[in-house]
Parts: C-alpha cells; structure tokens; sequence
C-alpha cells in the first residue's frame, strides 16, 4: 500500500509538471497573439483562468521555478519594425479580477500592508486600448514607446505624433521631465466604419478595436495612423522632473491642465463598498460611452503609500482591474469560413442565426483556432453559447450537447488556401497560408517586402503599395522590378521626379543580397536573424533548395518546426515561384557577404542600450553583424561588450554588476572600421 501511494504521489506529480509546462506554453502563445500580432486567440477571462492555475501549480513546486513563466513577465515583447527602447520607469500590467470579492481580498491586503490605514481609493474606466508611454522634456514630445515587455518598448513617435489627441507641446509650464502613461484607441464609430469598408469589400473583419488600434500604430505610414483617428486617455505616470504631486487624482488635473485627456469618470472614496457601488452602476453607462471598456482600475490614490505597496514582478500591488462579466445569448451555428488575415493567419468565423447582443444584432463571432474548436467541440448546426465583452465580433464560449441531433458537422482545418488555393501549414493551435503573394495578405506582404531592414526601398510606403495594388500594377514582388516612370505617372501625387526617384530606389534594391530577400519575402519563422544564419551557411538560394529538412534543423537557433516550415516552402509551387521570379528581374540571391572572421567583432556577444547619438539602432546592429559580431537584446555572463549610449538604464546596471566590459560611443567609432 506505501509504494501504490509513492507511485501515486509520484505521478500526480509529474502530471502537475507537465501541466505546467503545457500553461507556460499556451500562455506565451496567447500573449504572442495579442500583444504582437493584435490577433487574440482566447478571451481575457480564460486567459486569467489559466494564469491562475498556473500560478497555483507554480507555488505546489518552487523547483520549477523560471524566471520567464508569463507569471512574472508582461505579455509581449518589442518587434523587429522599430527601434526598441528601454523604459525609464517599468511599464507594468495591472492584475484583473471579476468578482466583489475578489477586490473585497485586495483591499484587505491593501489595509494589512498600510499597517491597518484605510487609504482613499480612486477608480475609474479601464479603456480597452494600447497601451503607451509619452516623454516629455521641457513641455515637448520626444518619444513615444509601446509597453512592449515592460521593460523595453517600440519607439512609435512618429505615429503618436499624427494622434490629435496627443499634444506635441504642453501648455502651462511643464516640468523637465514628464513621462505620461495611457490608452491609445479607437472610436465605436471609426472601427465600424472600418468594418463595413472591409466587409464591402469582401475582406476580414478586425476583430475588436483594440486589434485594429494595435495594427495602426504598428504602420510605418504614418497617413493611415491619422486617417484611422485614433484618441488617447492619460493614466498613469512614469519618470517626473520637476513636479511635485500627492496623489492620481491631483495628477490628472495637473496633466489635463496641459492639454492632456484623462478620463472623464474619475471619483474617489475611502469607503471600499461605496467603490463597489460605482463599479456596479457603471456597467449600465458602458454603452454610451462610444468606446471599449472592459472594466474599472482601483487603486490607492496617494502616490507615496503606493510606493509603500510597491510591486510584484509584473504588476503593482496598489492597484487592481475588476473585469466587468460579458453579455450572453444561444443561437445556431449556420456555417464556418476561414478568413485569410494580413499576415497569412488562417481564422475560422463563425455565421450565426441573428442574435441581439448588448444592444446590436450579431451574425458572426470569432473562433479563433482550430484548437479552441476542437477543445470546445463546436460543430456545425450546434446550438452555441454566444458572448460579447467588448468585442465587435464576439466569440463562441461553448456548445449547448443536448441539444445535439445527431447531424451536426464536424469543423476541419482547410486542405488550401480558400483565398489562393495555395499550401497551408500548422504552427501551434493557428493555421496559415504559406504562399507569401497570397491576395488576401498581398498589401502587406510588398510594404514588409520594401521596408527598412528588408529590401529597404525609400519612398515605397504602404500608401504607394496601395496606389500599386489598386492599379494591377504589382501583384507578385517581382512585379516592382518591371516597374517604370510611365507606369507610375499616371498615379495620384506622383510627378516625373518622383516616379523615377521610386524606380531608381527600387533598382537599387536589387543587390542587397540574399539575407535581405529571405528576412523580406514573409516566409513563416524566417525574420532577420533567421535569414542571415541561413546566408552565413548557403552561399545562394539554389544551394539551400538543394539542402533537406534535416540539413536547416542543424543550423544554429533552428528547430524542427522552422525547418519544416522552410523545407516545405522552398519546394512548394509559390515558394519556387517567388525565387525563380525575383531572379528573372536582376534580383541577387548570393549572399555575396561572408563574415568577417579576421575581425575584432567575430564572434563577440554584443548588447546596445541607452539612446545612440551617431547610429540609428538597426544600422548600427547590421554593421556589427556584418563583422560577424552576435547582437543580442538581454545581458548576461555570456556577453562580451555593452555599448551604453545616453540615459542607460537596467542593462548597463547589470552589465556593470557582471563586470562586463562597457564602451561609449566615441570608443565605438574609433573601434569600427571605416565603410
């Protein structure tokens, strides 16, 4: 009996480490989704469901401790289109909770920690948005950054800068320094009007605001951030110089003051059941506000007692969002289409038998994924529980089994692109088309393909790639190498100048070589590092489409997954098309630069941080790399050098505690050799 409870023991154990392992897995998928692609694949309440279980087991056993479990990290990270900077002061998520009681327990700790004070509490909407950071210095906009992981954010000022709502120059007299925290979104009426363009044109609707609002200011064309009308609330703060305030409330008087919008809806009480109170008769005014709202934010309102409080890993402790519960309602599941999404995502929406939700009729809902399909066994012809929480499109939550008839259909994945025919592949729970001139993504698959850090072609903007598209001059990337001053005259805001300063530019593009290609034709895994690994190792695309599945799995970073990814690619129809296309107009596929293995960088593990005075980021990054230098992001006892431009933060902090060797950037330019 002792060894049948060992064993026992024993493999609930090891059940509760795999099941672990499974939530890290799923988690960081579902943060990927959302905060990198604006593309959710489960709702915020299932997602702070599995967080919490995973948090539960986590606590069970301390030896499966890691230091990167979404418990302790913000959801996502900065991407490969923008230059990344740190945050003088963490960008942290607020912990959600759903029920009185659970803000009940908050506030309990709250009251324990502050040594039994009750501290006025102040609480107001919680905007369903991006969330940004804005620097001030000396009352002018100098950056704006994403919360990418907290800790290091994309630098999108020029996006900001064309949001009305966000002052360029504050008004009044401001402080040296003042780093605002807030919401960027989008209007009801500007996303549904979005929606029906879309939908006229026989397009995929953008799930929520908030995808589209992350989309936005994810463009290098900064027209279609202004055109998209964007708005912004203040909410927070991060790094003050020169602005003494006591609390929140008090600091969105002062910001708004300068020319700053704040929520209208602030109130404060010390009284944490009259707080509940506004929070219930809240729900009611959500409707009419003409924006996404998902709850209230709580929190203590004098600045020096939340000091007090201070914070966990990922969130602070003085602080809390109640999640209001979604709207529901049954209705029949009619039929299921697979939408092609921008960037190739294969998603499955549902058509329904009308239903009236949160006051609006609902036809369609989002079923995210194949997995969330088969987790959920939805069929078609199934009676279906239907909920809207803030979502244009809402989502299918479950199926009604009894009232099953036995002729309901079971939900495939797609043999083939419904919008090209092509090849499609898995990648985790999503399905994608892998033909990278697939019509449904072609827009922006020519912007990624002409942009910075691709083919890089000045002047190519997503506005010209839609003049472009619209006039059936491109429809495959080659297509811009055919391109001539006559074809683009005719062409709104193009003169003789400026059509051949295009045709020059994309000309020019033709020699960037082969990492430039791979990283620019949008194969599935294959970004920069990727591309540039595989033009170190093939010395032109013909010898890598001679090389097997095995061969890419051995390369350096790879996986199976890429390598399969690619394998099939390359010796598809489209992907062979693509390449034999390109090479047909002068496009070189040689990689044409082998590391420099004589030089002082091979081989060095390099990290960059702080703000660089004589290199953009991305520029200077390529050119360590071309010396054969390895640029990472993070700092660790494997890195050789830090090269620490102005207002260094974290990074430089820990690479002086390593003892890590640390250069300026005079001592760069005088190390590098001349281009």
């Amino acid at each position: 009996m002792v060894a049948a409870a060992v064993y026992d023991s024993s493999m609930a154990a090891s059940e509760d480490i795999r099941r672990i392992k499974d939530l890290r897995t799923r988690l960081r998928e579902a943060n990927e989704a959302y905060y990198q692609q604006a593309d959710p694949i489960m709702s915020d309440r299932n997602f702070d469901q599995l967080l919490e279980q995973l948090e539960h087991l986590e606590a069970m056993y301390p030896e499966s401790f890691d230091p990167s479990s979404p418990t302790r990290t913000v959801g996502g990270h900065a991407t490969e289109r923008f230059d990344s900077v740190e945050h003088t002061v963490p960008m942290q998520s607020i912990d959600n909770t759903y029920s009185a009681e659970d803000v009940l327990d908050w506030h309990a700790r709250v009251v324990r920690s502050l040594d039994g004070q009750q501290p006025t509490l102040s609480c107001d909407p919680k905007i369903d948005g991006v969330a940004i950071s804005l620097r001030y210095e000396q009352g002018r906009l100098v950056r704006a950054l994403t919360r990418g992981d907290g800790s290091v954010g994309d630098d999108v000022t020029a996006q900001a800068k064309r949001i009305r709502d966000i002052p360029v120059r504050l008004s009044g007299q401001p402080p040296a320094v003042l780093e605002v925290r807030g919401e960027i979104y989008m209007p009801n009426v500007v996303f549904e009007a979005v929606n029906a363009e879309r939908e006229a044109a026989d397009e995929p609707l953008y799930a929520n605001a908030r995808n589209l609002t992350a989309g936005t200011l994810k463009s290098l064309d900064t027209e279609v951030v202004a055109r998209r009308q964007l708005s912004f609330s203040a909410h927070g703060r991060g790094a003050i110089e020169g602005l003494e305030v006591e609390g929140y409330a008090e600091f969105q008087e002062i910001i708004h003051a300068m020319g700053l919008p704040v929520g209208s809806r602030l109130l404060k009480d010390t009284d944490i059941d009259a707080v509940l109170r506004i929070i219930e008769s809240f729900a009611a005014d959500i409707g009419d506000l003409g924006y996404g709202v998902d709850g209230m934010v709580i929190r203590v309102d004098r600045f020096d007692l939340a000091d007090r409080l201070g914070s966990t890993s990922k969130a602070p402790r003085w602080c809390i969002a109640f999640k209001y519960p979604a709207e529901q309602g049954r209705t029949k599941l009619e039929r299921v289409d697979w939408q092609v999404g921008r960037n190739g995502t294969l998603t499955p929406r549902a058509t329904m038998s009308p239903i009236q939700l949160a006051g609006t009729t609902v036809t369609h809902a989002t079923l995210h994924n194949i997995e969330e399909i088969r987790r959920k066994d939805i069929r078609v012809g199934d009676l279906v529980i239907v909920e809207k929480a803030g979502e244009i499109i809402p989502q299918v939550v479950s199926v009604v089994a009894s009232a099953r008839r036995g002729d309901e259909k079971v939900i495939a994945p797609p043999e083939v692109c419904p919008a090209c025919g092509g090849l499609v592949g898995a990648e985790g729970p999503r399905w994608f088309c892998l033909n990278p001139e697939c019509p449904a993504q072609l827009r922006e698959r020519i912007a990624w393909f002409a942009g910075r850090g691709q083919m890089d072609i000045d002047g190519l903007g997503e506005k010209v790639v839609d003049q472009l598209v619209d006039a059936g001059l491109v429809k495959h990337f080659a297509d811009l190498y055919t391109l001539k001053v006559s074809d683009l005259e005719p062409l709104e805001r193009f003169a003789s100048q400026s059509a051949a300063n295009l045709v020059a530019a994309i000309d020019a593009s033709r020699g960037r070589g082969m990492a430039r290609v791979l990283a620019a034709v949008g194969i599935r895994q294959v970004g920069r590092s990727a591309a540039k690994i595989l033009a170190d190792h093939f010395s032109d695309v013909d010898e890598m489409m001679e090389a097997s599945e095995a061969d890419f799995a051995e390369l350096p970073d790879f996986g199976e997954i890429t390598a399969k990814i690619l394998y099939e690619f390359l010796h598809s129809g489209p992907g062979e098309e693509v390449f034999s296309n390109l090479a047909g107009t002068g496009v070189v596929l040689a990689s044409g630069q082998p590391s420099e293995t004589d030089s002082i960088w091979a081989g060095r593990r390099v990290v960059l941080t702080g703000t660089l005075e004589l290199f953009g980021r991305r520029e200077l990054t390529e050119r360590l790399e071309s010396l054969g230098a390895k640029v990472s992001g993070s700092v660790s006892a494997k890195t050789d050098l830090v090269i620490a431009g102005a207002k260094a933060g974290s990074k430089l902090a820990k690479a002086e505690s390593l003892g890590v060797e640390v250069w300026d950037e005079q001592r760069l330019v005088e190390t590098l050799p001349r281009p």
